[in-house]
């Protein structure tokens, strides 16, 4: 909506965009994610954000609490002080960092959650790692950077902050196999199973 608007009365909103180590660039920091220069701008960032912020909030929702916007507002922060000297806008920074903080979570934490949530962000969104690099004119590599590094050290400090989901058991796994239940039935038979399972493996 802030694109269309933008577009119908040309407000030129990039003025709202960070301007590094400028005063007047500092209300970028809040103002910047929500800037975008091109429906094709916009579009990039909206289906990553919506994919990526739904399984932030869905596997950690406590951490989504702090991440989210620290991700947002430091992003901003470090494109301010570290960036080169031009209108950064866009939401990309907050995009690349959920993508960092989800992938790091699942080597960090290794439950079945963060491990299937890792590796289909990075099927999804591997490609994104390019991004941190100054690869093209024009594309703020910075933001990307910043959001990454910023994601991806959240990642460190809350891998612990949510609990990790209970462990699912199937009937299957409680039930005793053929030597557990013979050991059950008669101790004595324990052993002598125990030869006759090598004496196969041997076979």
């Amino acid at each position: 909506m802030i694109w269309l608007l933008d577009l119908a009365f040309d407000l030129e909103l990039q003025q709202f965009g960070v301007l590094p180590r400028e005063l007047d660039g500092l209300v970028g920091i809040v103002t910047s994610p929500l800037i975008h220069s091109s429906f094709e701008h916009v579009f990039s960032n909206t289906l990553p954000l919506l994919i990526l912020g739904s399984s932030f909030l869905y596997a950690y929702p406590k951490s989504a609490r702090i991440g989210i916007p620290v991700i947002y507002v430091g992003s901003g922060v470090g494109v301010w002080v570290f960036a080169r000297s031009s209108y950064h806008i866009g939401a990309s920074g907050l995009s690349y960092g959920m993508m960092f903080f989800l992938f790091m979570m699942g080597i960090l934490r290794r439950d079945r959650l963060s491990i299937a949530i890792s590796l289909t962000v990075f099927f999804l969104y591997g490609s994104m790692v390019w991004g941190i690099f100054p690869t093209k004119v024009g594309i703020s590599f910075e933001s990307h950077l910043f959001g990454a590094i910023i994601g991806a050290g959240l990642a460190i400090v809350l891998r612990k902050y949510d609990p990790a989901p209970p462990e699912k058991r199937y009937d299957w796994e409680d039930e005793p196999n053929e030597f557990e239940a013979s050991a059950i039935e008669d101790p004595r038979h324990s052993a002598e199973q125990a030869k006759k399972q090598v004496q196969r493996f041997l076979d």
